[in-house]
């Protein structure tokens, strides 16, 4: 399971931690004073074993730890090995998956699930449905998974990873040398899988070696100036915990580590790629593999935390875009202006912070306000900007929801309702809320090993659709660019289930587009590659938005008179991430809590 810990703490992202350590002591100390009954003693053991679990997990990946836990000992962790964890496939990596999961199966068995609290039937539900889910896969599709990717891959997120770790004490800074020590023999191991990968036939197309060699070419290019040596001096220089002396100790071992090991590592990987380039044998979407198919179905379901067959996202994504164009139409007949209106509109601000606090002021009337919490906003550092997103969230520690960063990628050049809407998106009532959110309502810490991309997307994407209405603008050029942002994503998302699932080649994308007046060859191909390279990468955007309408759709049948934004919201951020069936089963059990 190791493995996984290797996904990002970068959301688009993400999987949270919530429940605090002191409320389990508390309830163990309330056991010994007042004696349990069968039920309480139930739930504490329950509790217990998910700890267990969770220690267990969290420690095969120190970078993931750090992020998620500022201070471990608070968490029973106090000695654990310094480690980016394992990545290998093929029969030597998929013997340990299948009996941890088996083992966590046959115990989770022994509760009865009747006596758990609702919150802890809620995540053995989701343990179980993992199991059930990666049980099959481990075993089919290990050489088939990606860790390297242009854009989402670990050697892209890495390093904004580790100019973010920050240094509570000093043993913080020495697990942070140690782990970039690390970085060579990781991806030696990263290259032992791609190789295999290659003698599969499983190795990826050339376009995506050159993107991801050019990515590491840009973060290599000028070792004496990288950025994770002035970040590292700007940290040690704060930390009050250390002397003059030491902080200059860390920075000349940093300087040394980073340009003598990191670096060089980043170097050999390109070379290594290349090496292996040509040896993909496929270069459109993965059904074009053996048994490609039948893993993009499982990937869809792992990334979307959907139980919709592809066949049934299709069908929803185009009714969906079909009634987005429509009502496009309609404002259009209804204001003969929109396209003028459109172009020459004007918020307000496009200070970043400024729109912040004016969406946490509009969204107070449909969602719950959220805890006081700090934000900072930083600009993407040059040599990231061609493989960074427009725009990206760091979540914070479980214990310290006070370090909220959104990186903002100037080079994308998002301005004006963009601007507004991405900011959306990353912070209020985004990324930034429902990580603040769901980490104040004492969730087990487990169920951040247990998750989709789609939840985290597809709600930053939801909100994301509701703040044009926030905006002070002509509410028919909101709506108007609401649905023209919704139908463009649901592009990508017909685009990502054509080219993987159906087989579509260059030349059906550059028809599926043409069809939507969208006919840049150059633009289309980039896109069909990024699509290749990142298969499922818009479905936990676009099929996780379609969820959250069909949650949404649920509950106002069923609370009717009762139903408002405001209630609908507060059950979601109460209840957690989980997948969307699970959602469903369980919001009727916390809409009247």
């Amino acid at each position: 399971m190791g493995e996984k810990l290797l996904r990002k703490r970068i959301t688009d992202q993400r999987k949270k931690y919530r429940k605090k350590r002191f409320l389990l002591l508390f309830a163990v100390f309330l056991c010994f004073l007042t004696g349990c009954s069968g039920k309480q003693k139930e739930n504490s053991e329950f509790s217990a074993y998910m700890n267990q679990i969770f220690r267990s997990e969290i420690t095969a990946s120190t970078l993931n730890m750090h992020y998620t836990l500022a201070h471990p000992e608070n968490y029973g962790i106090s000695d654990y090995k310094v480690t980016y964890g394992k990545v290998s496939a093929g029969e030597d990596s998929e013997n340990a998956t299948p009996v941890i999961l088996e083992n966590w199966k046959r115990k989770l068995e022994n509760f009865d699930k009747k006596d758990l609290s609702v919150s802890q039937q809620m995540t053995y539900d989701i343990m179980m449905d993992e199991i059930e889910k990666e049980l099959p896969a481990a075993e089919k599709y290990s050489l088939y998974r990606e860790v390297l990717k242009p854009s989402t891959g670990f050697q892209s997120q890495l390093p904004v990873l580790l100019a973010e770790y920050t240094f509570y004490d000093e043993k913080d800074i020495e697990d942070y040398l140690q782990l970039i020590s690390e970085t060579p023999d990781l991806f030696d191991q990263i290259m032992e899988m791609e190789k295999k990968k290659s003698e599969k036939g499983l190795f990826m197309a050339d376009f995506a070696v050159e993107d991801i060699v050019s990515q590491c070419n840009n973060f290599t290019e000028d070792p004496e100036n990288n950025y994770l040596l002035s970040t590292f001096d700007d940290r040690v220089d704060g930390a009050e915990f250390l002397t003059p002396e030491q902080a200059e100790t860390y920075k000349v071992e940093n300087r040394r580590i980073v340009t003598e090991t990191l670096i060089p590592a980043y170097q050999k990987l390109t070379e290594e790629l290349n090496k292996l380039k040509g040896t993909g044998r496929n270069t459109e979407g993965l059904c074009g593999l053996e048994g490609g198919r039948e893993y993009y179905e499982y990937l869809v379901k792992d990334t979307t935390g959907s139980d919709l067959s592809i066949e049934k996202m299709q069908a929803q994504t185009k009714k969906q875009r079909k009634q987005d164009l429509e009502d496009m139409v309609k404002i259009s007949k209804e204001h003969k202006d929109i396209g003028e209106k459109c172009a020459k509109y004007q918020l307000p601000t496009e200070d970043p912070e400024m729109i912040l606090k004016d969406l946490q002021e509009k969204m107070q009337q449909d969602f719950p306000v959220p805890p006081e919490v700090s934000f900072t906003i930083k600009e993407v550092h040059p040599s990231l900007e061609e493989y960074t997103a427009p725009a990206f969230y760091l979540t914070p520690p479980i214990d310290d929801i006070s370090q909220n960063c959104i990186y903002i990628n100037q080079s994308k050049g998002d301005e004006r309702m963009q601007l507004y809407t991405t900011l959306a998106h990353e912070g209020f009532p985004g990324h930034l809320y429902q990580n603040i959110m769901e980490r104040s309502c004492g969730l087990e810490p487990v169920r951040s090993l247990f998750g989709s991309s789609g939840y985290a997307e597809g709600w930053a994407t939801y909100v994301e659709m509701q703040s044009y209405y926030y905006a002070d603008i002509d509410q028919s050029v909101a709506e108007f660019l609401q649905k023209n942002q919704a139908a463009l994503l649901s592009l990508y998302a017909s685009a990502d289930m054509g080219i993987h699932y159906d087989g579509w080649s260059l030349r059906d994308t550059i028809d599926f587009f043409a069809k939507y007046q969208i006919t840049d060859k150059k633009t289309i191909q980039k896109i069909y590659q990024l699509i290749v390279e990142e298969p499922a990468h818009y479905l936990k955007y676009y099929v996780g938005y379609l969820e959250f309408l069909n949650l949404r759709e649920y509950a106002m049948e069923r609370y009717q008179k009762d139903y408002s934004d405001y209630k609908f919201h507060s059950a979601l951020m109460k209840m957690g991430a989980a997948p969307f069936e699970i959602l469903r089963k369980y919001l009727p059990k916390y809409w009247e809590s």
